[in-house]
């Protein structure tokens, strides 16, 4: 995996660009574009159903099946990213802000090595 160091922004002005390109601005109102995160979650999703994880894990090591899921993966991306471009949210400052409510509900003492739900603990 590298990652370099293009930052989200970078991410949501290519996306922002392709879309402008095309006129599309009118069909990406909230509602649409979180149908389409979900719709290309689900398809990711797909890729895997009834499948081990050992057979998951061969999956990424196949350069043909890891081009389906890095497509399908990208394509959540870019709606995660054409959301928060069209209604004003940053995303980093929303992710930060997240991990804090986290960790208040999943503190280590409790959730370390534990998959159970802050909930339940």
């Amino acid at each position: 995996m590298t990652n370099d160091a293009r930052t989200i922004n970078d991410a949501m002005e290519l996306v922002k660009e392709f879309c402008e390109e095309r006129d599309w601005d009118q069909f990406h109102n909230p509602k649409d574009l979180a149908i389409g995160m979900a719709t290309e979650s689900a398809e990711l999703l797909e890729l895997f159903r009834f499948r081990t994880n050992e057979q998951c894990m061969e999956m990424m090591s196949d350069p043909s099946r890891s081009e389906d899921i890095k497509d399908e993966l990208a394509d959540v991306f870019y709606f995660v990213l054409r959301f928060a471009q069209m209604n004003g949210i940053d995303l980093y400052e929303a992710l930060s802000q997240k991990i804090d409510k986290n960790r208040k509900r999943y503190p280590i003492d409790k959730s370390k090595s534990s998959n159970r739900k802050y909930d339940e603990f």
